[in-house]
């Protein structure tokens, strides 16, 4: 496996639609990917299923998977190039650096699937969804930029929804069971490898949509969130 690794990540250095930990692109994506198209984010995008789905859907915008697992950006990219999608890339970054790479208002649009829910209490700051990240997103994202959460969690979509109240989040959709919906969009059809998995056993899609504020609560309310959540098990 290790073997594996190391050959996954020396061709991984050889592809042109993976850019990693790179200098001097905030403000710039509209030379990389040669058009001024829209640009959707995929976070702890693992193989890049989502980024992929969408790229196939929509190829009149650019989509962009982030992860900091070179093995598993290898993947996606790997079968972005086989399909010649000129218009899907990959960036192999910490997402809490988001605004090292992208300026302000640079990302229309923000898709979070199968996030590790890290379901223990003293690691809810790393739930993708907390408002630490979400003032990170602040930063890059347009104003009235769309953020997607695809999850088979029922504690992240609860405590998602309880931030999003908190911080006075507008929710454009939510439901605890997406695939019952009548009818679905085709980009919520597109599933994931962890979404096949069932980890969570919930044997049900949770889906929230939701935009940000014009200005989010700062950190003084971070501790009222800490203490609404305080009696979930650790």
């Amino acid at each position: 496996m290790a073997q594996k690794k190391l050959v996954r990540f020396a061709e991984l250095n050889t592809f042109n639609n993976v850019l990693q930990f790179p200098q001097d692109v905030k403000g710039k994506w509209r030379d990389y990917f040669k058009n001024e198209q829209p640009i959707t984010l995929e976070l702890a995008c693992g193989k890049g299923e989502y980024a992929l789905g969408l790229g196939r859907l929509y190829p009149e915008h650019n989509f962009i998977g982030v992860d900091i697992k070179g093995n598993r950006l290898w993947a996606g990219a790997k079968k972005a190039l086989h399909e010649k999608l000129d218009h899907v890339a990959f960036l192999r970054a910490q997402i809490e650096q988001l605004h090292q790479y992208f300026a302000p208002g640079e990302v229309s649009g923000i898709w979070i699937t199968f996030p590790d829910p890290q379901l223990r209490f003293s690691k809810a700051k790393k739930r993708l969804t907390h408002p630490r990240f979400l003032r990170i997103y602040q930063q890059v994202l347009k104003p009235g930029g769309i953020i997607h959460l695809k999850t088979d969690s029922p504690n992240l979509h609860r405590f998602t929804k309880e931030v999003l109240e908190m911080y006075q989040c507008p929710v454009l959709k939510d439901t605890d069971d997406l695939y019952k919906e009548a009818t679905l969009p085709e980009e919520l059809k597109i599933k994931t490898y962890y979404e096949s998995l069932d980890i969570a056993e919930s044997n049900r899609i949770h889906y929230v949509s939701f935009q940000l504020p014009s200005v989010l609560a700062g950190e003084a309310k971070d501790l009222e969130l800490k203490e609404a959540i305080r009696y979930e098990l650790d």
